[in-house]
């Protein structure tokens, strides 16, 4: 029996339902468009500091889908570093981590340039510069070795094999054929799907090859934007949010068990990218509007003089979302947040009421008065 896609007799002639597809890829390029939008709108200190935090968030993520863990604060040393940023730490930036942040850059920044083999080759070469992975020495910049590729899981004795890869003396033509078809089809929300799929598929590498598919599809995304850094979503966040699915999506695309008869059919795995996808813009969205509510409101109170535990207590809703404050502002919560007093914290709010950055909540008094922010 012919158990893996790669197996099949028309592979790599992948078919999907577009019409299963149309709605979530409409929703998807309305959000897209937002998302520019917004940035248009936003202080560039405000884009600076949401670039940042989004290529932060998809270099810890997507070495976390593969176990590792990153420091977060090596991670964003890295990226003040590459970006230009002032304050950088550099006593806390790690070579490793500095390749990655490189490999992100350069697949969201150089998103017109051709995928190539070297182009590929470097990534990896980025990821694994000292020639090993762990504590085992792997082929670096170049294709896995004749052992066979396998993706197995469970203790040992136990283990199940779930998926295999093609064997090596094929690469160069599977290769030939991905960066055939990926430099020469037109670029599309379905590109990116396909892209990430059918180079999982190949799997070239002895390891990596999940980063790396990972940084393919943010060249990929970043070509639809024309993004030039500004891609504000990690998309590695979303799927490690959902790693479950990611890995069942997986299984039941490139292995034998099939709902369709088309052993080819991707629908299954186009569908979840592209939900994962629209999970990813919404979660954005939803910050960015909080950042242009926070300048706003700074905007409308520049000169209002306030004292650094009024501004600790504004900055701390305004950063969560006013709608995501947990039971809006109490006295108790602000000598919390501030670390002050009962009698300054009274101080504080009166003046807070009286400058309009904050109204009683109708409805609220005596030891339960609760207040909300005035946009």
């Amino acid at each position: 029996m012919k158990r893996w896609i790669w197996e099949q007799e028309n592979y790599p002639d992948f078919t999907y339902d577009l019409k299963k597809l149309e709605s979530l890829i409409q929703r998807i390029s309305l959000e897209q468009g937002y998302l520019i939008a917004m940035g248009k709108l936003m202080s560039e200190d405000s884009i600076s500091q949401s670039q940042l935090e989004a290529l932060e968030n998809e270099a810890i993520s997507t070495s976390a889908i593969e176990g590792e863990i990153l420091n977060r604060d090596s991670v964003k040393a890295s990226i003040k570093r590459k970006l230009g940023f002032d304050n950088v730490d550099f006593k806390k930036i790690d070579e490793s981590t500095d390749y990655l942040i490189e490999v992100l850059i350069d697949a969201n920044t150089n998103y017109d340039k051709d995928l190539t083999l070297e182009r590929l080759f470097g990534w990896h070469n980025a990821l694994f510069s000292r020639g090993y992975s762990g504590f085992t020495k792997i082929n670096v910049a170049t294709f896995r070795g004749e052992e066979t590729m396998e993706v197995v899981s469970g203790r040992p004795g136990c283990e199940k094999t779930y998926y295999e890869a093609p064997p090596r003396d094929i690469l160069e033509n599977e290769m030939d054929s991905f960066l055939t078809w990926f430099n020469k089809t037109e670029t599309s929300l379905l590109k990116a799907a396909i892209a990430h799929l059918w180079f999982v598929i190949i799997h070239p590498f002895d390891d990596g090859n999940g980063r790396i598919t990972r940084a393919i599809t943010d060249l990929v995304l970043s070509q639809i934007e024309n993004s030039k850094i500004s891609k504000l979503y990690s998309m590695s966040s979303a799927i490690n949010s959902d790693r479950k699915g990611y890995y069942k999506a997986l299984e039941s695309t490139t292995g034998y068990v099939r709902k369709s008869d088309n052993h080819l059919d991707v629908t299954v795995w186009c569908e979840w990218f592209l939900k994962t996808l629209y999970c990813a813009l919404i979660d954005t969205k939803n910050k960015l509007g909080y950042i242009t509510d926070k300048t706003k409101f700074w905007d409308k109170h520049k000169d209002s003089n306030l004292n650094s535990r009024q501004t600790k207590v504004l900055n701390k809703i305004l950063d969560v979302g006013i709608k995501n404050f947990q039971g809006d502002l109490s006295k108790k919560k602000y000598m919390i947040i501030a670390n002050t007093t009962s009698s300054t914290a009274s101080r504080d709010i009166s003046e807070l009421l009286e400058l309009g950055c904050i109204k009683q909540i109708e409805g609220t008094q005596g030891r339960n008065i609760r207040y909300e922010l005035m946009l």
